[in-house]
C-alpha cells in the first residue's frame, strides 16, 4: 500500500525531488541530490528523510546526498506481508546502495538508523569512508525508557502507538529542547496520519531487542561484535538532554571508538539536528575537511 502524503504542503521545507526503487517487497522512496562522493543519511523512528533536510541543503552543493525512507516510513510503501525487522531494514538499505552504486560513502546515522546503517557498514566496510554518529546505538542494551516500554507492551502497545498516536505525536515535543515550529511538527507527522499509516512506527518499537529470544537480537549482536573492526574516521555528535539515547550510550560509543572525534551539546535533545542545526552542520563540514 502506498502512503498518500501531500508533500506539496511542506515543499517550502522539503524541496527535494522524490525517487523510488522497487525492492521486490515494495517501493522505497529516497532523496538523491547533488554530485560527488556520497553522503548516506539513515533516519530512525518515528522520523523520515525530512529529519535530514538541513544537512541535505548544506551538503548537496559539494556531495551527492542520498536519504532513504525506510519501508513504511515517510514516502515509502506500506507493503502487505512485509516483516519490519532489523535484518530486512539492512537488506533494503543494501539494495539501494548497490542499485545506486555508492562507494566512498560518508554514513550519517540517528536513532534506530544507527543499527541499520552500521548493519550495512559492518557487512561492507570497504564502501564506507567516514561515519557520523548522532544520538543512536548499534549494540545490545538493557536500557529502555519507561515511556517507550509502554509503547512496546505486547498487550496495549500497538493500540497506544497506532490508534492513539502515542509515539509519533509525543516525539514532536519530547525530542527537542527548542520548541518546533508548527509547520515542522506538521511535516514530521504528515506520513503518519491515521492508524493504518503507523504500522512501521509501531513495528520499529516492537523490533527493539531486549532479550536473546527476540527476532532481531542475533542481528544486532552480530553488528555489535563487528563495530571495532570499522577503522574509518568517526565523528560523534551528542545531545545531552536525550531521554532515550542518554549519556550511557554516548560513553559506550567513545569506549568502542576511543580515537573518534566527538562533541557534546549539553542543552540539545534527541533531535539534535533540530536543536543545533547550524553548529552540527558546521562541525560535520570541518570533519569532512579532515
Amino acid at each position: 500500500m502506498a502512503v498518500k502524503v501531500d508533500v506539496e504542503s511542506i515543499r517550502e521545507l522539503y524541496p527535494f525531488k522524490s525517487n523510488y526503487l522497487d525492492t521486490g517487497a515494495g517501493s522505497l522512496h529516497y532523496v538523491d541530490e547533488g554530485e560527488g562522493d556520497p553522503i548516506l543519511m539513515v533516519h530512525g523512528n518515528p522520523t523520515w528523510s525530512f529529519y535530514y533536510r538541513g544537512l541535505a541543503n548544506a551538503f548537496k552543493g559539494a556531495n551527492r546526498v542520498v536519504i532513504p525512507d525506510h519501508m513504511g516510513c515517510g514516502l515509502s510503501d506500506l507493503p502487505d506481508g512485509y516483516e519490519y525487522t532489523l535484518e530486512n531494514r539492512i537488506n533494503d538499505l543494501t539494495t539501494l546502495v548497490k542499485f545506486l552504486d555508492l562507494k566512498n560513502i560518508t554514513l550519517i546515522v540517528h536513532d534506530w538508523g544507527g543499527a541499520i546503517g552500521f548493519g550495512l557498514a559492518t557487512r561492507y566496510p570497504e564502501l564506507i569512508k567516514k561515519i557520523v554518529i548522532l544520538n543512536t546505538a548499534a549494540f545490545v542494551s538493557e536500557r529502555i525508557p519507561f515511556r517507550i516500554s509502554l509503547c512496546k507492551n505486547k498487550f496495549f502497545g500497538d493500540f497506544l502507538v497506532r490508534r492513539l498516536n502515542g509515539f509519533a505525536w509525543p516525539a514532536t515535543f519530547m525530542t527537542t529542547t527548542k520548541k518546533l515550529q508548527d509547520k515542522v511538527k506538521k511535516a514530521y507527522l504528515l506520513p503518519y496520519e491515521g492508524a493504518a499509516n503507523r504500522v512501521a512506527v509501531s513495528e520499529f518499537v516492537k523490533d527493539i531487542p531486549m532479550d536473546k529470544s527476540h527476532r532481531s537480537y542475533k542481528t544486532l549482536k552480530t553488528i555489535e561484535r563487528e563495530l571495532p573492526n570499522l577503522k574509518c574516521p568517526k565523528l560523534i555528535l551528542w545531545g545531552g538532554k536525550d531521554f532515550c539515547f542518554n549519556d550511557h550510550f554516548f560513553t559506550q560509543w567513545k569506549n568502542i571508538y576511543p580515537d573518534s572525534f566527538h562533541k557534546y551539546y549539553k542543552d540539545a535533545g534527541h533531535y539534535i539536528l533540530e536543536d543545533e542545526a547550524e553548529d552540527v552542520a558546521s562541525t560535520i563540514q570541518t570533519f569532512f575537511e579532515g
